[in-house]
């Protein structure tokens, strides 16, 4: 397991959940939810948290259907994931599977007592922990980074 802190990203059409990793990679915790309907506004708060956190990497949730297959949403993540790395390269940006993260989430915070008025805010992060705390789980077990490479294109 590679020793570092790490960001993780659930990208919406509203709001952008954020999470992040102790520098061992043991525990995801939820660092905030981005507005997300300007982009460029998004693009430069992101920028700024990874400016702050200063991590290995940042991964960022695709979604994919049950069977695997790409839609529409993922070609606006992984648009969305170029965009991010050209904005914080050198730091590597990966696509990881993010197959019912938001869904895990939501029944979580159900789970502990958040209302869905109060879940609305704080979902997108929760999804964004799920997806990072499965990001660093697969590479305890693999021992391989995670996901896809997003490749910086200028």
């Amino acid at each position: 397991m590679r020793r570092g802190r790490r960001i993780a990203v659930d990208v919406g059409d509203a709001r952008i959940g954020v999470a992040s990793c102790d520098p061992d990679g043991v525990l995801a915790t939820p660092v905030e939810t981005v507005p997300g309907r300007d982009l460029p506004a998004a693009h430069r708060r992101l920028s700024a948290i990874v400016a702050e956190y200063e991590p290995l990497e940042v991964v960022v949730g695709l979604p994919r259907s049950l069977s695997g297959k790409e839609g529409p949403a993922a070609v606006k993540v992984r648009a969305f994931a170029q965009e991010l790395a050209r904005h914080i390269s050198p730091v590597p940006v990966r696509l990881v599977d993010e197959r019912m993260s938001t869904v895990t989430a939501a029944q979580g915070l159900r789970a502990s007592g958040v209302t869905v008025k109060k879940g609305r805010s704080v979902v997108d992060q929760a999804a964004a922990v799920v997806i990072l705390q499965s990001a660093l789980e697969a590479e305890r077990a693999s021992g391989q980074e995670p996901g896809e490479s997003v490749e910086v294109v200028i």
